[in-house]
């Protein structure tokens, strides 16, 4: 393609996504306009004016990009000040469950989707709040946080760090959590935009989608979290319609600032910046983490004439704007806190609890598995590694190091008091049992290196029979070398490959050594084995360890063994997702469904407790007696499980995500166009139709659908009402009782179908509004939700605008989206 005829593309781009508004007449639906950004006061600009005047050039290319914190505070970003001018430095932690920084620590939330899993945005503002509090204590200024992309595919390995497939929920999450944060002083930053909605070849996929779908799935997120006041947006590895989204024009000026009004700052996500003239004349004003692209080579453009120095200034003014907002120019900043880990832990353990997600709960001999009571209460085994292990979060920047986690093991002995017999079985292995002694095991176990020295072993490891090996090294400080048989074991990768592998559960063993893996077939007989360490600067321990056919079976047998001697059993089982990598099954990772189906027919009356990012498939479901889904609960997470599992609570969590029933059954299965893309496209042939709405639409049943949450008590809904609003909106109305006999939460959810007077693609039924509710048994609440014009409508192309639409309109009332009870049509009302 020639520079102009790509010029030309690009424009067309640009008009089809942003264009202005036309005057058409409209004979079917009516246009509305979208939500005008949070009222907030907008400063005199007469500080930053000033600065500009005085900042030299080199000055302002240094606000620009990113370089090294001389004080090394363990944060993800710095970007230097000016001193001579009282411009002080911006740190940048990452955040999504809690301040992540490598030196300090910080209270551990649950994963953001087990936030969104509460339907609660209130509470999502005291999520916030922590984060904001801690991370002005911890000496940050911006938070790397919240992630809003929709969960489009259930593989995404960074699911658990964004809210919903839902576009409403998300956005009501989002608006609020970034409403707590920037109350208490810390500038958040809205991120990945837009369209990052996969981690495989997330930094060279080219996004496709239609502009309908565009605007009413993926944009409303970060629609709400500009109206919310965001002070910065983080642009995305991936490319949309052709363009790095990092320099996109389309995204960074016709939709985030002529359309929403943004006047924030854009930076890129890490290294996603690929252009210096491009990209900030796009949009983007700050490159992280470094200058490779906004440093010397933006400094040649504009000494050249390519940049003008006015596009320069148009970046550093909307940084020093969002500065000036929150007080960092003039030092009217409040001083900076002290952390509070007790309240912090609160509502850690508060969301924990609310989002706990009941999926099942089967009667046997005549009573429900849980809650807990009785001979279950009293005779427990906890069997699975997760058990014994906290698992506290998701790997990669949401990894947060927590003040404190205990295992599920000991908080669900201590729940269960003085007199109750709880015992434990491992069941699966994730760090391996040591080398055999005929293989010098016991120079392997725990070996010392001194520093500056090195260490080596030639010799043979012995297999006594042919099997599958998984050979593991645990190390403390560089990567021992392992050759089996002249083959290298654990080679080094890229640099993004090796820090992602560094993260997650299975990554750092229970004594904190790096774990590295690896799975091969072994022939009987004795093999070469040679093994180099280094101690480095300051010395190592390694291990090396196995896991074969014959640990596993014996793993599984104690297992099975635990299980048939005690009355009840919760059996752990987890997934572990790291960023920068997705998923590629939807089954449980290792042998963990063996280990299910062998501990079920042991004992029926096995909870299944899950700890994963997303959606997993259940073969062993019928077998269980109860599953519990705990995503990541964070390190309160124990503490929240065992209240659930003994009742002390209700379990609040509703699925914010629908589960399917095997692989081959979602919305992105079977076309490899759709995800993970071919040819460096993905094509978003779903259209409108995302998550739950693509189940309805094809006819597809879902394993648990969108909303779907059990309680330990039961509800009625009745007598509901739907009548026109003010602005084109509906107000829905209806009664909710408490028809058990304890204290419940339930989420009623309302779901309205499409609109006879519009023309344009529309989904057979969208959540348009919910309401969370705790109530006593018997209680009776009269319930009001009001139903958003912007819910009604559709984004028309053609005119670039929202159409309401207008007409008699189904709307249902149920506890999920496949769980509708009630139904009434209502009268959308044109403008």
């Amino acid at each position: 393609m020639s520079q102009e005829s790509e010029n030309v593309s690009r424009r067309t781009t640009l008009r089809l996504l942003t264009g202005a508004v036309t005057a058409a007449a409209v004979t079917t639906a009516t246009p509305v306009t979208g939500p005008a950004p949070q009222a907030r006061a907008t400063p005199r600009h007469s500080r930053v004016d000033e600065l500009l005047a005085r900042l030299t050039i080199d000055e302002k290319l240094g606000l620009l990009h990113g370089a090294k914190d001389p004080e090394n505070r363990g944060q993800a970003g710095y970007v230097p000040g000016v001193p001579r001018l009282g411009i002080p430095p911006l740190r940048l932690a990452d955040g999504p469950a809690g301040v992540r920084l490598r030196t300090a620590r910080a209270t551990a939330l649950p994963a953001p989707v087990m936030l969104a899993s509460t339907f609660d945005p209130a509470l999502a503002r005291e999520y916030g709040r922590v984060i904001g509090h801690e991370g002005r204590a911890l000496g940050q200024d911006v938070l790397l946080s919240p992630m809003v992309n929709l969960i489009r595919t259930p593989y995404a390995g960074r699911n658990f760090e964004t809210f919903s497939e839902d576009p409403l929920l998300s956005a009501d999450i989002v608006a609020e959590e970034i409403r707590g944060i920037q109350g208490e002083g810390l500038i958040a930053t809205v991120k990945h935009f837009a369209l990052n909605n996969q981690e495989t070849d997330r930094t060279s996929v080219d996004v496709r989608i239609g502009e309908q779908a565009l605007y009413e799935t993926e944009l409303r997120g970060f629609e709400a979290a500009v109206a919310a006041g965001a002070g910065a947006v983080m642009g995305a590895y991936n490319k949309v319609d052709g363009l790095h989204a990092c320099e996109n024009p389309a995204l960074l000026t016709g939709i985030l600032r002529e359309r929403w009004g943004f006047d924030g700052w854009v930076m890129s996500d890490w290294d996603a910046t690929h252009s210096a003239a491009p990209a900030l004349t796009a949009g983007l004003d700050m490159e992280m983490p470094a200058g490779r692209w906004f440093g010397e080579p933006l400094r040649r453009a504009v000494r050249d004439g390519a940049v003008p120095e006015a596009t320069v200034d148009r970046a550093v003014r909307r940084i020093l704007t969002i500065m000036e907002r929150f007080g960092l120019l003039d030092g009217t900043a409040p001083a900076r806190p002290a952390r509070d880990a007790q309240a912090g832990a609160r509502v850690a353990y508060r969301v924990a609890v609310a989002g706990a997600t009941l999926l099942r709960n089967a009667h046997r001999d005549g009573n429900a598995t849980l809650p807990l009571a009785g001979p279950a209460a009293r005779s427990l085994a906890v069997i699975g590694p997760t058990g014994a292990l906290p698992f506290v979060g998701g790997g990669g920047s949401a990894h947060v190091v927590p003040d404190r986690a205990v295992s599920p093991l000991d908080a669900l002995a201590a729940r269960a008091g003085q007199g109750a017999r709880v015992t434990y079985a491992l069941g699966e292995d994730l760090y391996g049992k040591p080398l055999p002694a005929t293989s010098p095991g016991a120079r392997f176990e725990r070996q010392s290196v001194g520093a500056g020295e090195t260490w080596a072993y030639d010799g043979t490891l012995t297999v006594d029979e042919p099997d599958e090996w998984t050979l593991l090294v645990h190390y403390s400080g560089e990567r021992p070398r392992v050759l089996l048989d002249g083959r290298e074991l654990f080679p080094r990768r890229d640099a993004m490959a090796e820090l992602f592998d560094g993260f997650g559960l299975a990554a750092t063993a229970p004594d904190g050594l790096k774990v590295r893996r690896t799975t091969l077939a072994l022939t009987a007989g004795r093999h070469a084995l040679h093994v180099t360490a280094k101690g480095g600067a300051k010395g190592q321990v390694f291990r090396l360890r196995r896991i074969t056919a014959a640990t596993r079976a014996a793993d599984v047998a104690e297992a099975v063994r635990t299980a048939r001697a005690a009355h009840s059993v919760v059996l752990f089982a987890y997934e572990d997702a790291i960023e920068g990598r997705d998923r590629t099954t939807l089954a449980l990772p290792g042998r963990q469904e063996a280990l299910i189906d062998a501990v079920t027919v042991a004992n029926p009356r096995t909870t299944v407790v899950l700890n994963t990012s997303s959606a997993v498939t259940m073969p062993w479901l019928e077998r269980t007696g109860a599953v519990l889904q705990m995503y990541y609960p964070g390190q309160e997470g124990a503490a929240a499980t065992a209240a659930v599992l003994f009742g002390d609570t209700d379990p609040g969590g509703r699925l914010t995500q629908t589960f399917p029933l095997s692989d081959s059954r979602h919305p992105t299965a079977g076309d490899p166009r759709r995800y993970p893309g071919a040819d460096g496209v993905a094509e978003y042939t779903e259209g409108v139709r995302t998550g739950y709405r693509w189940y309805d639409a094809e006819g597809v049943e879902p394993l648990f659908p969108f909303g779907h949450g059990l309680s330990y008590t039961t509800f009625a809904y009745a007598g509901l009402v739907v009548t026109p609003a003010r602005g084109g909106g509906l107000t829905a109305s209806f009664t909710v009782r408490n028809t058990g006999t304890r204290t419940g939460v339930t989420v009623p959810q309302l779901y309205v179908g499409p609109s006879p007077d519009v023309t344009l693609d529309q989904a057979p039924l969208v959540l348009a509004g919910y309401r969370r509710l705790e109530l006593r048994p018997g209680q009776i609440r009269r319930v009001t939700v009001p139903l958003a014009p912007r819910t009604l409508s559709c984004w028309d192309p053609a005119r670039r605008a929202w159409v309401l639409g207008t007409g008699t309109r189904t709307v249902r009332l149920g506890a999920s989206a496949r769980d509708l009870r009630l139904t009434v049509r209502a009268r959308v009302l044109a403008l």
